[in-house]
């Protein structure tokens, strides 16, 4: 028998709990006649971490993590999550306007 009520209980095509991460955040930034590019995104309930990633030209300038295990009690953790991702967010790209993350010497960018 096909029970069409999984979805409004919370469940996944399995049967068990629905383990979806949140949406995250991109962000294209033009600074200093570069392009650079801020992530964040949600590892998902078996890896509750925030991870944002700062990118210039494909390349990896800067990761934060942090984890956010301390929510996953709380009734409103899918709205703390997301204000937390978007704090983080948001610090990656100050941080990046503010000089603190710099692409490596060398960068051919630069040129």
């Amino acid at each position: 028998m096909h029970d069409t009520n999984r979805k409004e209980r919370g469940e996944g095509a399995m049967g068990g709990p629905e383990m979806r991460m949140l949406s995250g955040f991109n962000h294209n930034i033009r600074f200093r006649g570069k392009v650079y590019h801020v992530q964040t995104e949600d590892g998902g309930k078996d890896n509750p971490q925030i991870i944002t990633h700062a990118f210039q030209g494909g390349a990896i300038l800067d990761s934060v993590r942090t984890s956010y295990a301390d929510l996953l009690g709380r009734p409103s953790w899918k709205v703390d999550l997301k204000d937390r991702m978007k704090a983080q967010h948001l610090e990656e790209i100050r941080r990046l306007m503010a000089g603190d993350i710099v692409p490596p010497e060398g960068d051919p960018g630069d040129r």
